[in-house]
C-alpha cells in the first residue's frame, strides 16, 4: 500500500489556536495520521509586507486571498499589533495534538524571520535560533523533538548540521521539483540524505512531493483555472498513479477556509488506496533502505516566489 504522508505546518498564532484543532478533528474522523510542525516563538506575520518588492508577491496575494485566509489581525502582528508568543500562549493547544495521538515536531522559532533571513545567516545565529525552538519544544512537551520541517523550505548548511546535533533522525526541509501542472518532474524523487560541505549527514530528508493548495489556487493549468470547486480533483489526478508522497498543508488554510478541500482529498486518497500516515511512519519504512546522498540545491517552483531547498535529480 503506498504511503501518503501528511505534514502540517502551523505558522501563526491564529492557525495554532483555530486551524490545528479543526485539523485534529478532521483527521480523527478519517482515522488518518499526520505530523504537526509548530512555530514556537513570536508571530511576526505582518513583516511579510516587506515582500511587496519580491517578484511574484502581488500575483500570489491576488490568487490566494491572503487577507481572507490569514485574517487582517494576523497580518498586523509585528507591525501595528504586538507579536504574540505562540509557544507561551498556545502550549495547551499543542499538547492536545499529542494527546490525540499525533506526532509533533519543530517548524521554527519565528516563521517570518527564519524564512526571510536564514539563508544569509551565520552558524552562531542559526544555532542560537534553533536552540530556542528546541528548548521551547522540550518545555511544552517534556521530551526532545524527533523531527523538523523548515519554515518556507529555507535552511542553510549550519541548520542542517544542527539537526544532527539535535539527533533529528528524519526531517522534511525541502521539495521535489514539479512541472507546471504540479506533477513530479523526477519520478525517483523521495527520501534521501544530504551532502553538506563535503559530509554526508545522517538525517533522512522526506521532501514534499506534491504542490500545496496555495501554489495551485487561481492558476490556469491546461486551460482550466483552478478554484475551490476543482482543485481537489486536480490534486487527486496527480496521485492517481500509486507511489509514496509527502503533502504539506497549512493550519491557516486547510484547517480553516480550505477544510472542505482537504476533506475531499482525504476521501479521495482513501479511495485511491493510500495509507495516510505521519512522518515517523514513512521514516520507519525507508530508514533501512539504501538511500541516495544528494548535494544541497536551491530552485524555484511554479506558483511560489523565491528559491527554496530543492531535491536534485540523482
Amino acid at each position: 500500500m503506498p504511503l501518503l504522508t501528511l505534514k502540517i505546518d502551523a505558522d501563526t498564532y491564529r492557525g495554532t489556536r483555530e486551524g490545528v484543532p479543526n485539523l485534529v478533528r478532521l483527521l480523527t474522523k478519517y482515522q488518518a495520521r499526520a505530523t504537526f510542525l509548530f512555530s514556537l516563538g513570536p508571530d511576526h506575520t505582518g513583516w511579510a509586507l516587506k515582500q511587496v518588492f519580491r517578484p511574484g508577491f502581488f500575483k500570489k496575494v491576488s490568487r490566494t486571498s491572503v487577507v481572507e485566509h490569514y485574517g487582517l489581525k494576523t497580518l498586523m502582528y509585528g507591525v501595528l499589533l504586538p507579536a504574540p508568543d505562540i509557544g507561551k500562549t498556545c502550549a495547551s493547544y499543542m499538547q492536545a495534538v499529542r494527546a490525540a495521538g499525533f506526532e509533533c515536531g519543530i517548524h521554527t522559532w519565528d516563521h517570518r524571520v527564519w524564512q526571510d533571513h536564514v539563508r544569509q545567516r551565520d552558524a552562531v545565529w542559526t544555532q542560537a535560533t534553533m536552540q530556542r525552538a528546541f528548548d521551547r519544544f522540550k518545555l511544552i512537551f517534556g521530551t526532545a523533538p524527533k523531527t523538523h520541517g523548515a519554515a518556507g523550505w529555507q535552511m542553510n548548511p549550519h541548520a542542517f548540521q544542527q539537526l544532527e546535533a539535535f539527533n533529528i533522525a528524519y526531517s522534511s526541509d525541502g521539495r521535489a521539483m514539479l512541472t507546471e501542472s504540479g506533477a513530479l518532474a523526477d519520478q525517483h524523487a523521495g527520501p534521501h540524505r544530504l551532502s553538506v560541505e563535503g559530509a554526508t549527514l545522517p538525517c533522512i530528508q522526506l521532501p514534499t512531493t506534491l504542490p500545496t493548495l496555495d501554489e495551485l489556487l487561481g492558476r490556469t493549468i491546461d486551460g482550466v483555472e483552478l478554484n475551490i470547486t476543482n482543485i481537489g480533483a486536480h490534486i487527486l489526478k496527480l496521485t492517481a498513479s500509486p507511489r509514496d508522497h509527502v503533502f504539506t498543508l497549512h493550519a491557516e488554510l486547510e484547517g480553516q477556509k480550505l477544510a472542505p478541500i482537504f476533506e475531499q482529498l482525504l476521501q479521495g486518497w482513501r479511495k485511491q488506496g493510500y495509507d495516510l500516515v505521519a512522518m515517523d511512519d514513512y521514516y520507519r519504512q525507508v530508514k533501512d533502505q539504501d538511500l541516495p546522498t544528494l548535494p544541497l540545491r536551491w530552485a524555484e517552483l511554479p506558483g511560489r516566489s523565491g528559491d527554496m531547498i530543492m531535491q536534485p535529480s540523482e
